[in-house]
């Protein structure tokens, strides 16, 4: 009987704005693995995670002090889920906030520390948030270097930069209200279409700058060591499995660009065909085949999910 191989898989972790009312009311009813994973972080935050991922408001969840730790912990214990049926991946990435779970499963941070530094990097966002307010812009259907453009010429109105490259068509831009109102109209002038992201500031740009100075000195002090399996990271998409490059990374993540296209396109160099988002919802599985179209993704953030994985993975 002739069998196919099974396929090299890279695990991809969600970013903030995938999170959403109830996210974890699934997983923590099927899966024995997630509870303990919900009830430690719980210990570790003094917040009841689990309540605010099965039955917290969206309010509540729009909140980056409090949706960053929430996804982290929901997309580890979808992890431990996936292991659970004996899968394992050759590299991993994680979009933005998605990167601190990469890091985890990596085993280049315990739980406990992703978990205090995640927590911390929310309040230092949202603290920028507060003191020069902003908010993040998809603009879709235009070229990277025509919307790297249209963020030169709307600086008129205030800090603007392309924040995350995510698939070919597709550039999620960042920065001051005045400069996104004048990004939306000059994408319309140009036949693109503009949409506003449901998050509280504008990340991956320079309006993060004094957030990122003090998380620095954090990531300066927190126990990382070497990933175990490599970590293609957002700043460089470029695989990373020392742990000086992984506190650099960590580090110039929050305010360069994601460079998600890149990512995936280097997994792929490196081997990857099948490409495995581990947690809520399924942005990056909707994005991978627009970056190519041999690219396989699949979803884990419900357990038929989680069954149709370990199907095909084993069969």
């Amino acid at each position: 009987m002739v069998t196919s191989a099974p396929p090299t898989i890279a695990f991809l972790f969600p970013g903030q704005a995938s999170q959403r009312v109830g996210m974890a009311a699934d997983l923590l009813e099927t899966q024995p693995s997630a509870r303990p994973i919900f009830q430690q972080a719980g210990e570790v935050l003094g917040l009841d995670l689990a309540q605010v991922c099965t039955s917290g408001s969206d309010a509540l969840l729009t909140r980056t002090d409090i949706a960053q730790p929430a996804l982290l912990t929901t997309c580890v214990a979808w992890l431990a889920a996936v292991r659970d049926r004996g899968i394992a991946p050759r590299m991993l990435a994680g979009h933005s906030l998605g990167e601190f779970a990469a890091w985890v499963a990596a085993e280049a941070l315990d739980f406990d520390s992703a978990l205090r530094l995640v927590r911390r990097r929310g309040e230092l966002m949202a603290e920028a948030a507060q003191r020069s307010p902003g908010g993040m812009l998809a603009i879709i259907g235009l070229s990277d270097d025509k919307v790297i453009e249209l963020c030169q010429a709307a600086q008129n109105a205030g800090t603007l930069v392309a924040a995350n490259f995510n698939s070919p068509g597709q550039v999620v831009v960042s920065g001051a209200p005045g400069a996104l109102e004048e990004a939306a109209r000059l994408a319309d002038a140009s036949r693109g279409r503009s949409i506003r992201l449901r998050v509280s500031g504008a990340f991956h740009s320079p309006l993060m700058d004094d957030a990122a100075r003090v998380f620095a000195d954090l990531v300066a002090d927190a126990p990382i060591k070497s990933p175990a399996v490599p970590v293609v990271a957002n700043a460089t998409a470029e695989p990373v499995t020392e742990e000086g490059a992984a506190r650099e990374a960590m580090i110039r993540q929050m305010t360069n660009p994601v460079l998600w296209s890149a990512s995936v396109r280097r997994m792929m160099s490196a081997g990857i065909d099948l490409f495995v988002e581990v947690g809520p919802g399924r942005v990056l599985t909707n994005l991978t085949p627009r970056i190519s179209a041999d690219a396989r993704a699949l979803p884990v953030g419900a357990p038929s999910q989680l069954d149709k994985l370990a199907e095909e993975v084993n069969a």
